[in-house]
């Protein structure tokens, strides 16, 4: 397997990704994915582990940075522009049908978390993609309105919108709007947030567990009324009749989203359980990603065709 640097544009901005191609002799061009990163996340932390991971199994991969993160361009860093995410995809895809390598007839998405539902937005409105697949399906909208168990109280949202709306003030004037933090100073701070999943997202993020210099720890407040007016299952009905696959952790906070998307779907679908998994156990421990990707292999296989 190996890895490279490429690039390429989405509505005008520079992606910046890694390339994952199998080892060996194909008998043709291969079947191919794009991986998408969770919200904040970078091309170097979960998403690259997966697109190795699939790579090491016979497909290309292609995982990169979301517009106004990570490596690639865009201003304001650390935007959240869920229309932008769902463009990013689809440019991925166009990007997928130049290289030699690759099959344009069989190409698939991989979205991770907030990818996972951008890359079901992004399946609904692009016929090239051929099957979608998600594991820790989030929508970043629903997130931030109801929270990652679905019960937050409403008025947290509408104080962030207030906040949103007096950064915008703040940048007409020439001020500095300053950023929303995601992330508290310690763990302790995380658990009084979030609970459970708050610590785990912190120690992912913020800890030598899983954290990366470029991994955002903040967003752009506009980012909070561009999401308020989003939905990315709304364009699910429209992914059928083509399959889609949801791997999801069994103590998930956050599974009520898939089960949302599962319903919605028109076509062929699955939602897989992980035993003993959460949330962000899916970004990188091995005894939950292997039985994933056995999963995520045997179904790309089966509607992307073989990879020799």
């Amino acid at each position: 397997m190996s890895r490279s640097s490429v690039s390429f544009q989405s509505v005008g901005i520079e992606i910046a990704a890694h390339m994952y191609v199998p080892e060996g002799r194909a008998e043709g061009p291969r079947p191919a994915l794009v991986v998408g990163h969770p919200g904040t996340g970078v091309k170097e932390q979960t998403s690259g582990t997966y697109a190795q991971l699939m790579a090491e199994r016979g497909f290309v991969a292609l995982a990169f940075d979301a517009a106004y993160q990570g490596a690639s361009g865009g201003l304001p860093r650390g935007l959240e522009d869920p229309a932008q995410r769902v463009e990013d995809f689809k440019a991925a895809v166009s990007y997928l049908t130049t290289r030699e390598e690759v099959d344009a007839e069989r190409i698939g998405l991989l979205g991770i978390c907030a990818s996972g539902s951008y890359s079901l937005a992004a399946t609904g409105g692009d016929h090239r993609v051929k099957a979608v697949a998600t594991v820790s399906t989030a929508e970043p909208a629903r997130q931030f309105r109801l929270g990652a168990d679905g019960a937050q109280d409403p008025a947290v949202f509408q104080a962030l919108l207030d906040a949103a709306a007096q950064a915008r003030t703040a940048a007409a004037r020439g001020e500095d709007p300053g950023v929303m933090t995601m992330f508290p100073e310690t763990a302790e701070q995380a658990a009084a947030l979030g609970g459970e999943h708050g610590v785990e997202g912190f120690e992912y993020y913020c800890t030598p567990r899983g954290e990366h210099e470029r991994s955002a720890k903040f967003l752009a407040w506009e980012s909070i009324d561009r999401m308020a007016l989003h939905d990315a299952f709304h364009a699910v009905p429209l992914i059928g009749p083509r399959p889609i696959l949801q791997i999801i952790g069994e103590r998930a906070v956050t599974s009520w989203m898939a089960v949302e998307a599962h319903h919605r779907a028109t076509g062929p679908k699955e939602i897989h359980w992980i035993k003993g998994a959460s949330h962000v156990d899916l970004y990188d421990k091995k005894q939950y990603i292997d039985p994933a990707v056995d999963k995520l292999t045997d179904y790309f296989t089966t509607h992307l065709g073989t990879t020799s």
